[in-house]
């Protein structure tokens, strides 16, 4: 009580205003949520709809969605799925794509189905793509319709692979001997006449080696040399799961003639699988050959 014998009234004293945590959350779920959304959205495996794989097998302007709808059909190609075959003819048109990765995709896909004789022509088509994984993959699944054409290109495969600069000018940096890269992956940078930097990337995937004995070339090159248009700029050994896909080829494609390429593959990649694909590669030439 207050000295006139009052009860006081009770004070109100003032709270500081929290700061509210919604946009906290807000924020942290946007971290969570949009880079699931971009996964999904770009994710292979994600199923598509009939009209979705049609949309997206036409879309040249998202190579990615071509790709996605190409992996979609060969799906269902595998299961047995007999709708796949209405996107034959897309399939098709992709292959002749401006796109090497889209290319590179039909080609895979259209070995899944032996028996279309539409798959069958495009793949040779493909045997003569600028791109070398395309032929790649080509040579690989031709081997399904037993046709032995892609022979020579299954041949490169087990041999270093010379890497061309498109263009003339120096050198600013080049990944050193004995380096492995992945196809796509920047192998050297060069400044051209005109001081602009061009990223010259790597055709095909593989080990940077030295030049094979025998090739006439100059010797190594390093960062401040010059190179003209399409000099050779780096040699690179066939990696390991190349050549092991090129000796299963072989084993049904191959002749007497690449008995020694095939057996020398140990020497580039002297591994127990390598050397034991070898021999049963060797082994079947030899039993189809009557060697």
């Amino acid at each position: 009580m207050n000295p006139n014998g009052n009860t006081p009234e009770p004070v109100a004293i003032p709270r500081s205003k929290r700061p509210s945590n919604i946009w906290l959350i807000i924020v942290a779920a946007l971290f969570i949520i949009v880079p699931f959304l971009t996964w999904y959205l770009t994710w292979f495996g994600r199923g598509l709809s009939d009209d979705d794989i049609a949309k997206y097998l036409v879309d040249e302007t998202n190579p990615r969605h071509m790709q996605h709808a190409l992996l979609q059909v060969e799906e269902r190609m595998e299961r047995g799925d007999g709708s796949a075959t209405k996107f034959y003819p897309q399939i098709v048109a992709a292959s002749k794509s401006s796109v090497p990765e889209v290319r590179k995709t039909a080609a895979w896909v259209m070995g899944q189905d032996y028996k279309s004789e539409d798959f069958h022509r495009a793949l040779i088509d493909l045997l003569r793509d600028t791109e070398p994984l395309v032929r790649r993959n080509a040579a690989l699944q031709l081997v399904s319709f037993g046709d032995a054409s892609s022979r020579p290109e299954l041949r490169t495969m087990l041999q270093p692979f010379e890497a061309k600069c498109p263009i003339a000018g120096k050198i600013v940096s080049l990944l050193p001997v004995g380096s492995s890269i992945r196809g796509g992956a920047m192998l050297a940078k060069i400044r051209d006449a005109s001081n602009n930097l061009y990223e010259f990337r790597s055709p095909v995937d593989g080990k940077i080696t030295a030049a094979p004995a025998g090739t006439n070339v100059s010797p190594l090159l390093n960062a401040g040399d010059q190179i003209t248009a399409n000099q050779t700029i780096a040699w690179l050994n066939p990696d390991r799961t190349t050549m092991l896909d090129a000796l299963r080829a072989l084993a049904y494609v191959g002749t007497k003639d690449d008995l020694p390429l095939v057996e020398s593959a140990v020497q580039i990649d002297a591994s127990a699988e390598t050397a034991s694909q070898s021999n049963q590669t060797a082994k079947a030439i030899r039993s189809r050959t009557g060697q």
